[in-house]
């Protein structure tokens, strides 16, 4: 399979970045964690996902990351990434998940799907045929290399065109292969950016050593993030209430928001559990 060749170049950042995922759906933005940081930060993110992971390894993936580990907190705020988010978004732009993955050796294919709000699976969701609209921005932290043989994610260049993703019991299979998939690639440090819209997938590792990334996505102030909070009334009403297993996110203690850089802290104050 061939290695993803959208790549967000630096004459023009901003303006490239913004026409490629227009075009494409995805790009990758280079350097954003420096080389002599990103090893630090990815031992941490990897004993953290070992540790408390909900899925069974070897694919370890935590919801609510930061109430668990802050490494990647200073570069959420990333002047580059965040230049991009504020053409997107304008002012107030959040983080309406964060989340740390683990992809070991042996993984196989996961099922093509968009994200949040957009998959189709949710109950919380914009129901298909939706708009064109980027409302999620997805972010993939690349914390180890990602290559073709680790499993660098499978995407489905330009899927985001279109208004529907594929769905259990539709027409558009999960479990297939789309003509024209590519694979995520670049180097440690490196962060991928994709619609929530665009079509994905986990790709199968045939690599000796985990592939270790931070999943971050990044939204506007004006879409609901309250779906994705258990024991909110939206997510009683809308997920609890239809038996849905829609994604959640935990909350971030005060103890731990207090401690945090500045400019992640404007990113994810609605999170906080402020009894904590």
């Amino acid at each position: 399979m061939p290695s993803a060749l959208s790549t967000c170049v630096e004459h023009d950042e901003v303006a490239d970045t913004l026409a490629t995922l227009k075009s494409d759906g995805f790009c990758v933005m280079k350097g954003v964690i420096p080389a002599d940081e990103v090893g630090a930060v990815r031992d941490s993110v990897e004993k953290t996902v070992r540790k408390h992971t909900m899925l069974p390894l070897p694919k370890g993936f935590v919801t609510g990351l930061l109430r668990l580990d802050q490494s990647i907190a200073p570069y959420l705020a990333n002047p580059r990434l965040m230049a991009v988010v504020d053409r997107l978004f304008g002012e107030n732009a959040r983080i309406s998940m964060l989340s740390g993955a683990l992809n070991g050796p042996g993984i196989k294919r996961g099922d093509v799907h968009a994200d949040w709000p957009f998959n189709q699976n949710s109950k919380a969701r914009i129901r298909a045929p939706y708009p064109d609209v980027l409302v999620n921005l997805v972010t993939m932290w690349m914390l180890t290399d990602y290559t073709v043989e680790n499993g660098g994610t499978i995407v489905i260049p330009g899927s985001h065109k279109l208004n529907y993703a594929p769905k259990h019991g539709s027409q558009y299979d999960p479990k297939a292969a789309y003509e024209g998939e590519v694979q995520l690639v670049g180097k440690a440090g490196d962060v991928g950016l994709f619609d929530a819209r665009t079509w994905h997938a986990i790709a199968p590792s045939t690599a000796s050593t985990p592939r270790v990334g931070v999943i971050v996505r990044y939204a506007p102030w004006w879409l609901n993030l309250q779906t994705l909070h258990p024991g909110t009334r939206d997510y009683k009403q809308i997920v609890e209430a239809n038996q849905g297993g829609d994604s959640t996110v935990e909350p971030v203690p005060l103890s731990i928001f207090k401690n945090l850089p500045e400019g992640a802290k404007t990113l994810v104050y609605h999170m906080v559990d402020e009894n904590s």
